[in-house]
């Protein structure tokens, strides 16, 4: 009886082992699936901080075990990490089978911390943050929560590429590859004078109670800005019908800028209003800082984000570039996926 006990014994802790060793397996979050990260305190510039400080995400693909195939690729203004599963794909930009992608909701997108979700910073009273202050939470979500020590990219689109931007020169060695798609290292004077307006638009709204109303206003003085700046006039001619334009007047009435919450909106157009990777110094200095490789994407007749910051940052970093030409303006990277895909997946898997 004792000879077979052992075995026995033996047989129930393999089992065991096994168990557990399968037990995080089973509840690794499905690809796409929404995740929060708890980062406690955010610091943020000039003394402020969000006191609740979370971030949410996603994931595709798997960390391979040399962890050298992490993409993260922070989301653009009014957006969120939901929206960047287009991307995601063998015949996307990015290759869940080659890489291990987070797709990260920036501060003030309403699922990470933001005016609209904060209890006891709630709307008017959460604090004001930055482009920085959304990469330095970024880094955190990587290295605190993900364990990683070392990124294969950082990419993004408009906003998403501003913080690419940040991304290269205030953590350089931390990533390989850099592509940044429509987005800015610094704005220039028709970018600050464009969002500026959005938030004068939205703050002069009697609907908006200086940011402590209880029902969300609908802001259409907002959306007709934003929508004359997001394509061309020739593209929004050709592709809106004067009767399909009644209808989408009314709808921004009726809807405005939901289901986004205005607080939310204002906080993330000051955060882009604020953004300069050069720190008061100059675009040579933040230059010499960036180790990545670089691949810089622009529309060439993008009303919302201009261009040139990005294209005049290109040389002084050595980066490759692509100009998408077409009159999409600012909506260039869906307009010309069958350009852009391929360019972004090629420079992700040579490097």
């Amino acid at each position: 009886m004792r000879k077979a006990a052992l075995p026995s014994r033996l047989a129930v802790w393999l089992v065991l082992i096994a168990a557990i060793s399968f037990f995080p397996a089973c509840i690794r979050a499905a690809d796409g699936d929404q995740q929060i990260a708890q980062l406690h305190t955010c610091k943020l510039g000039k003394g402020r901080q969000i006191d609740d400080c979370f971030l949410g995400y996603r994931t595709w693909g798997t960390l391979n075990a040399q962890q050298s195939n992490a993409i993260l690729f922070p989301s653009w203004f009014s957006g969120n990490s939901s929206n960047l599963a287009q991307f995601v794909g063998a015949d996307k930009m990015i290759d869940p089978a080659k890489f291990f992608l987070i797709a990260v909701d920036a501060l003030g997108d309403g699922v990470s911390s933001s005016p609209s979700n904060s209890s006891d910073q709630h709307g008017a009273h959460f604090p004001t943050f930055t482009i920085a202050d959304m990469v330095d939470a970024e880094y955190r979500l990587a290295t605190e929560v993900l364990h990683l020590k070392h990124l294969h990219a950082v990419m993004g689109i408009s906003m998403g590429g501003m913080q690419t931007f940040e991304w290269m020169v205030k953590y350089p060695t931390f990533m390989d590859v850099a592509i940044p798609i429509v987005g800015s290292p610094r704005l220039t004077s028709y970018d600050l004078l464009l969002w500026q307006a959005e938030i004068e638009a939205a703050q002069d709204d009697p609907l908006f109670q200086g940011g402590n109303y209880s029902d969300r206003p609908k802001l259409p003085l907002v959306e007709f800005i934003h929508t004359m700046n997001l394509s061309t006039p020739a593209h929004y001619a050709r592709t809106v019908s004067r009767d399909a334009y009644e209808k989408l007047q009314e709808g921004y009435y009726t809807k405005g800028v939901l289901p986004f919450d205005a607080n939310d909106w204002v906080a993330q157009l000051g955060a882009m209003i604020r953004h300069d990777v050069s720190s008061g110094s100059s675009m040579e200095t933040a230059a010499k800082k960036v180790k990545a490789k670089v691949l810089v994407v622009v529309a060439a007749q993008d009303h919302m984000v201009n261009p040139q910051p990005a294209l005049d940052f290109a040389p002084l970093i050595h980066a490759q570039t692509l100009v998408l030409e077409s009159d999409c303006g600012h909506l260039a990277p869906g307009c010309e996926s069958a350009k852009l895909f391929p360019a972004v997946k090629a420079f992700l898997e040579a490097q």
